[in-house]
């Protein structure tokens, strides 16, 4: 199969036919065989009744898979992948904001370019400036962390993927803003850039609020601990402890070495607990202590995990 097209989506019903027979022409024009995956995350509308009936009507194309409760666009990534068939995986919103158009330029660059993963960017949006603005800080950002330069879009729902990205990455949260980055971690640096044509929302509307781009830096940081510290947590919290305890010993030297000396030249002198530095001193060793032990029961529990020798072999010869 060539192409396997994922759509997640939650109370999309108004839609669901024209990007359905929207997919089924651009496909029957280029020649491609392919299945479209609607993945319903727990809509309440009718969605569910729409993919039943574009199932019966075009068994050979269409697939359906329903949670029983709305689980975020995450999980229902990440259950379309592990149901793809198709040698490119295609992804894109169920708002017809998407262009199926834009497919067989994606195929193209996977299947010819040797991409691994081609993203879409939206360079003229239709959105409000409080939300393009925010997106505009976002994706300086996660370029900063991900090291990913030439993306700036990390975001858009329509991608494209070679089948083996798609089968190796785990989508889970919210991290479906990070597939980029997490195809890197996972060993797949061809990561490619397409502008794609961006339309206004013809149904519905949005089901995403501005508490996304807060949620979206936490996720950020995480993805950069784990891809980085994941395997080696020592040395992130022990390089950290060792430095604040050495701080904190030094601070507590000084000042018994001071009092010491006031001591010796007869000036006068405090008793070392007296001094607020003395308590400082010994809340960065306390903290110190705490990092370095916090590495250490990471190393344990990473060292007993059972996917701690997992790498990713590419080819054997």
């Amino acid at each position: 199969m060539d192409i396997s097209v994922v759509v997640p989506l939650y109370n999309e019903a108004e839609s669901l036919p024209e990007l359905a027979a929207w997919i089924g022409r651009v496909m029957s024009a280029n020649g491609f065989s392919y299945e479209i995956i609607f993945v319903n995350d727990g809509s309440t509308d009718e969605s569910w009744e729409v993919i039943r009936r574009l199932r019966e009507a075009d068994p050979g194309h269409v697939r359906g898979v329903s949670f029983r409760r709305n689980y975020g666009k995450s999980p229902a990534l990440n259950t379309g992948f592990g149901l793809a068939q198709g040698e490119v995986v295609i992804t894109m919103d169920a708002d017809l904001q998407d262009s199926p158009d834009e497919i067989p330029e994606l195929y193209r660059m996977i299947r010819e370019e040797g991409y691994d993963l081609v993203s879409g960017f939206k360079k003229k949006r239709y959105d409000p400036l409080s939300k393009t603005i925010p997106t505009k800080l976002f994706n300086a950002t996660a370029r900063k962390v991900s090291g990913i330069k030439n993306l700036h879009d990390f975001n858009c729902g329509l991608k494209a993927y070679r089948k083996a990205v798609v089968k190796h990455i785990e989508v889970y949260g919210d991290m479906h803003r990070y597939i980029p980055y997490l195809a890197k971690l996972a060993g797949f640096h061809r990561i490619g850039e397409k502008v794609v044509q961006h339309r206004a929302r013809k149904y519905g509307k949005t089901k995403f609020g501005l508490d996304r781009f807060v949620n979206g830096y936490l996720d950020l940081a995480t993805l950069w601990f784990t891809g980085k510290f994941g395997k080696k947590p020592m040395h992130l919290f022990g390089l950290l402890g060792s430095l604040m305890f050495l701080l904190g010993f030094i601070s507590v030297a000084v000042v018994g070495g001071m009092k010491l000396w006031h001591m010796h030249t007869g000036a006068p002198y405090i008793l070392v607990t007296d001094s607020p530095y003395f308590y400082l001193a010994l809340v960065l060793m306390l903290m110190g202590s705490q990092l370095f032990l916090a590495g250490f029961v990471g190393e344990l529990v990473v060292r007993n995990s059972p996917k701690r020798n997992d790498y990713e072999i590419e080819e054997t010869i």
